[in-house]
């Protein structure tokens, strides 16, 4: 790591621009930005799982090292040009998802966010990552983004579903089931 922050604020943003890794200055609502920011918020919603009771050490492991590979993404988006995100680590993505969804019952209704306080948060980071995919893709349509931060999100979203659907079960909870014929046309 280059320079440490010895201060904390500096003034320069004050102007609604931030700058980035190579130096540059854009504006802080500007379509990279957004992107590493929820990446950012993906990461601060990932802790959130973590410091939730109930989170065995499987997942804990799995999730931390999540944590490091969206640090370097959120760099990989703050640097144009910069690649830090490899195939390998998507890869690893899916072999860990393979592993935890193997044991679980096939789907055959749809799952509501909740099922504890750990399953919970975990949907709350499914769908921030799903939020942090979408704007990755826009800033692509603009500025080059290299196509493994796209695909690493895709499959860290189905990663924590099902990371979610392990924590319901864990917890005695239980997975939450979508009820859809409550509303039975008449």
């Amino acid at each position: 790591m280059g320079n440490r922050l010895s201060k904390i604020y500096t003034r320069t943003g004050d102007d609604g621009s931030t700058g980035l890794g190579d130096g540059s200055r854009v504006a802080k609502d500007s379509l990279r930005v957004s992107a590493y920011g929820t990446v950012d918020e993906l990461n601060s919603s990932i802790g959130m799982v973590l410091a939730a009771d109930g989170v065995d050490d499987a997942v804990r492991e799995v999730l931390t090292q999540v944590q490091h590979d969206l640090f370097d993404l959120g760099g990989e988006l703050c640097i144009p040009g910069m690649a830090m995100v490899q195939d390998q680590d998507i890869e690893r993505l899916e072999h860990v998802l393979d592993g935890f969804n193997d044991p679980l019952p096939p789907l055959k209704d749809f799952i509501l966010p909740g099922g504890g306080m750990a399953a919970a948060c975990c949907h709350l980071a499914r769908t921030v990552c799903r939020r942090a995919e979408r704007e990755v893709i826009a800033l692509a349509r603009d500025e080059e983004v290299r196509p493994q931060a796209q695909r690493y999100l895709n499959r860290l979203s189905d990663l924590l579903f099902v990371i979610s659907r392990v924590l319901a079960r864990a917890s005695g909870h239980g997975e939450v089931l979508w009820q859809h014929e409550r509303r039975r046309r008449s």
